[in-house]
């Protein structure tokens, strides 16, 4: 019999880290859950049964507790996602010290980490690690400065692990997603709300209106395939960013005002 998969996920208590960790323990897996707050960690641990692991994933001594507890608690390691992340808001001359220096933690330090503490175990049993990036990895928003430079990091920092892990059996791949149904994102949305009375789903399909299919994701769609790459049929797969983005990066923006002369004449 097959021994249970182990599943460390950061940023598993809302958004795509939770819709990871309840797909995953539709599957049977054996579940980390890890995360700063305790208490949307324990709703999502109601539901899968993981294991609670309270901490900040940017905190390399936070991790040599956690990986104590993981081999203490299940003894093995399979599967790390990367799941933590947050803002970084503002152009170069808008982002203060503090906010740079939070946006490296919260979207690079913290997958860096991250990875670099489960690797010892990930390698025992040929692992494999899934970093979330974002449509902001491949091309640059409108003031945010340190959110896009973070997160074109983290490809970087995929290449990096791949390269130099993959001998060892270890596989690393990223998850770019563009707009994502979360909380996170539903934030976000509250600046369109504000000047254009919109609802938050109007919100979503104006932001939407030039992606090729129209809509946002939805945390479980982001989940599967980040359940793919994880998986035996992505066994030749590392070191590949995976887009997820609705067809977003394919956009020729220059060519958006042709796509418009049809509303322009309405």
């Amino acid at each position: 019999m097959t021994e249970p998969r182990t599943v460390v996920i950061t940023g598993a208590g809302t958004g795509i880290g939770a819709a990871c960790a309840r797909l995953y323990a539709q599957e049977g897996a054996r579940l980390v859950l890890i995360g700063r707050r305790r208490e949307p960690l324990e709703q999502v641990a109601q539901d899968t049964g993981g294991l609670i692991l309270v901490g900040d994933a940017a905190c390399p001594q936070t991790w040599d507790g956690f990986i104590q507890k993981i081999s203490a608690h299940y003894g093995r390691l399979d599967v790390l996602l990367a799941c933590a992340g947050g803002h970084g808001l503002g152009s170069a001359t808008q982002t203060s010290p503090a906010a740079w220096e939070s946006a490296l933690r919260s979207n690079l330090d913290s997958a860096f980490y991250s990875a670099r503490a489960c690797l010892p175990l990930l390698q025992e049993n040929a692992g494999t690690i899934v970093l979330i990036g974002s449509i902001a990895s491949l091309a640059a928003g409108p003031e945010v400065c340190g959110y896009t430079t973070t997160k074109h990091a983290l490809l970087g920092l995929n290449r990096s692990l791949a390269r130099d892990y993959g001998p060892h059996g270890v596989r690393v791949n990223a998850v770019c997603p563009g707009w994502v149904r979360t909380p996170m994102a539903d934030a976000e949305m509250q600046p369109l709300m504000d000047a254009y009375g919109d609802t938050l789903q109007q919100a979503y399909d104006r932001v939407c209106a030039d992606v090729p299919l129209r809509r946002a994701a939805s945390a479980e769609e982001i989940a599967t395939v980040c359940r793919f790459l994880a998986s035996d049929d992505a066994s030749i797969i590392t070191g590949a960013t995976l887009v997820a983005d609705g067809g977003s990066s394919i956009v020729d923006v220059p060519t958006l005002a042709f796509a418009h002369l049809e509303n322009a004449h309405a």
